[in-house]
C-alpha cells in the first residue's frame, strides 16, 4: 500500500516538475540570448555555431533552475494534495506528513547529489568551451565584417577604414583608406580611393578588393639608394583601378572552438580549485609584500635601512627648522614641494588600494565559486522543505498563489546571494561564510515551516491574525450602532 502511495506521490511531483523546469529553462535561456545578442549579430556565424554556443551556455543555467523548480514543484504538489483533501485522507489513514514527504525528500536528495556531480564535472567543461568560443567569436569573426568610419586592424598585413558601406551585401564602398603594415625591409604604403567594391575571389581564402580613382603613397622606398631616398623620401602614384588581395585564410579557417583560455578557475573541479587557491594565496603574499615595500620606500626611503644602521653614541638631535624664520620665497617652495609629495603619496595609495581590491576580489571569487558547487545542492533540499511545508499549509494548487510565493522566496534568495557576494568581494566578509549565508538564513525558516506543517499550524490563517490584532485596531474604529436606534 505504501509503495503504491510513494509511486503516486513521486508521479504527482514529476508532472509539474518537468513542466516548470522547461519553462524556467526557456526563460533563463532567453535572458542569456538577450545579453549575448551582440556576440551573434553581424559576425557571420552559422546557425549550427550559434546553437552550439547556446547549448554550452545553457548547461550553466541548470544549477540555478533546478532549486527554483524543486521549490515551485513542491508547493504545487502539496498544495494540490491539500486542495483535493488527499492530505487529510492520508492523515486519517494514520499516515503522517513526515511519511508523505519522505519519498520526495529521497528524490530531492538524489537530485541534489546529481546537481553536485553535474556542477563539479560537467559544467566546468562546458564553461571552458563556451568561454573559448565567445573569445574566438569576438577575436576572429569581426575581421570580415566592417563598420563604417572605424579602423579594422584584424586583416592580415593592413589597417583599413571605409567611410560608407552600402549595397545588397555591403559590397560597395566609398572613402576607402588602406594602410599596409610593412617591416623594415618593405615600403610604407598608404592607399586611398574614392570608391571601391568587394568582388568574389576565385580562391575563397582571399578577400578581393577593387579600388577606383585613388592614390598610392609610399615612404622610404627600399629600391633606391640612401642619397636618392634623401632627395625623394616618398612618392605618390595615381591610379584609375587597383586590385588588392588579402589573405584571410587564418580568419576563415580558424576554428571558433580553439581553446586559448585554459587557466580559469571556472574550468576546474572542487579538488582542482583547492590547488588554485593555494597558488593564489602564495602569489598574493608576494604581491602584498612587494606593494608594502614599495609604499614604504617611496614615502620614507630611510625606513628600509633604519634597522641596519647604528646611531653614534654622541649623536646630537637637532630641532627641526622653523618655517617662520625662512624667507617667504623659500618657504613657499618648501610648502609646495611638501604638498606635491603628499599628493603623490595619496595617488600612490589609491593605486595600491585598487590593486589590493583586485587581489582580494579574485581570491574571494574563487572560494565562493568552489563553495557554491556544494551550496547550491544543499539549497535544493532547503527549498524542498520550504515548498512542501508551504504547500501543505496553504492547501492551494495550480499556478497562481504557489508561483507568487515561490518567486518571492527565490528573489529573496537571489538578492541575498548578490549582496553577500559584493560584500565578500570587497573583503568585508569571509568568502566561506558568504557562500553559505543564504542557506544558513533559509534553513531555520524551512525548519520552522516544516514544524508548523507537522503540527497543523494555521500560519497563513488571516482570521487568526485579525483576532490577535483586534484589541489594537478596534480602538481606532468607531463601532456603528444599529440603524433603528439612530
Amino acid at each position: 500500500m505504501l509503495k503504491k502511495l510513494d509511486q503516486y506521490i513521486i508521479k504527482t511531483f514529476f508532472g509539474p516538475f518537468f513542466f516548470i523546469f522547461s519553462v524556467l529553462f526557456f526563460i533563463f535561456m532567453v535572458n542569456i540570448i538577450w545579453i549575448q545578442l551582440a556576440q551573434f549579430t553581424g559576425k557571420g556565424l552559422t546557425t549550427f555555431e550559434i546553437m552550439k554556443f547556446l547549448f554550452y551556455m545553457s548547461v550553466n543555467v541548470v544549477k540555478m533552475v533546478l532549486p527554483l523548480t524543486i521549490l515551485l514543484a513542491s508547493i504545487m504538489t502539496f498544495g494540490d494534495f491539500g486542495e483535493r483533501y488527499e492530505l487529510a485522507a492520508m492523515k486519517s489513514a494514520g499516515i503522517s506528513l513526515t511519511r508523505v514527504m519522505l519519498p520526495l525528500f529521497t528524490v530531492v536528495s538524489l537530485l541534489s547529489i546529481m546537481l553536485y556531480f553535474f556542477s563539479n564535472n560537467v559544467i566546468p567543461d562546458f564553461q571552458r568551451k563556451a568561454k573559448n568560443m565567445m573569445f574566438n567569436i569576438a577575436a576572429t569573426k569581426p575581421a570580415i565584417n566592417f563598420t563604417p568610419g572605424q579602423f579594422i586592424n584584424t586583416l592580415p598585413g593592413a589597417s583599413v577604414k571605409f567611410d560608407k558601406i552600402y549595397g545588397k551585401n555591403g559590397e560597395n564602398l566609398e572613402g576607402v583608406f588602406v594602410h599596409k603594415v610593412a617591416n623594415s625591409y618593405e615600403d610604407q604604403r598608404t592607399i586611398i580611393a574614392k570608391k571601391g567594391k568587394f568582388v568574389p575571389a576565385e580562391n575563397k581564402n582571399y578577400l578581393k578588393l577593387v579600388l577606383y580613382s585613388g592614390y598610392i603613397f609610399e615612404d622610404n622606398i627600399q629600391d633606391k639608394n640612401y642619397m636618392e631616398r634623401l632627395r625623394q623620401p616618398g612618392q605618390s602614384i595615381k591610379y584609375d583601378t587597383l586590385v588588392l588581395h588579402f589573405d584571410v585564410s587564418d580568419v576563415i579557417n580558424k576554428a571558433i572552438e580553439d581553446e586559448k583560455i585554459t587557466d580559469d578557475y571556472q574550468f576546474q573541479t572542487y579538488r582542482q580549485i583547492n590547488k588554485t587557491i593555494d597558488r593564489v594565496k602564495k602569489d598574493n603574499e608576494i604581491t602584498i609584500n612587494t606593494l608594502n615595500s614599495e609604499m614604504v620606500g617611496q614615502t620614507n626611503n630611510y625606513v628600509t635601512y633604519i634597522d641596519r644602521v647604528k646611531a653614534p653614541k654622541n649623536l646630537k638631535i637637532e630641532e627641526p627648522f622653523n618655517l617662520n624664520k625662512i624667507k617667504e620665497d623659500k618657504r613657499l617652495k618648501i610648502l609646495n614641494d611638501a604638498y606635491h609629495k603628499i599628493e603623490m603619496v595619496e595617488n600612490e595609495k589609491k593605486n595600491r588600494d585598487t590593486q589590493l581590491y583586485d587581489i582580494i576580489k579574485y581570491h574571494n571569487k574563487i572560494i565562493m565559486y568552489q563553495q557554491r558547487i556544494i551550496a547550491y545542492s544543499v539549497t535544493c533540499i532547503i527549498f524542498f522543505l520550504i515548498g512542501a511545508s508551504l504547500g501543505s499549509i496553504i492547501r492551494k494548487g495550480g499556478v497562481g498563489l504557489p508561483v507568487v510565493i515561490a518567486i518571492i522566496i527565490f528573489i529573496i534568495f537571489y538578492v541575498m546571494n548578490l549582496s553577500v557576494e559584493n560584500v565578500a568581494w570587497k573583503g568585508k566578509m569571509d568568502p566561506y561564510i558568504a557562500a553559505w549565508l543564504p542557506n544558513m538564513i533559509l534553513f531555520p525558516f524551512g525548519a520552522w515551516l516544516t514544524y508548523k506543517a507537522l503540527t497543523d499550524s494555521q500560519v497563513f490563517d488571516v482570521e487568526k491574525y485579525k483576532a490577535l490584532t483586534k484589541p489594537i485596531w478596534s480602538k481606532f474604529i468607531r463601532q456603528n450602532e444599529h440603524e433603528r436606534y439612530q
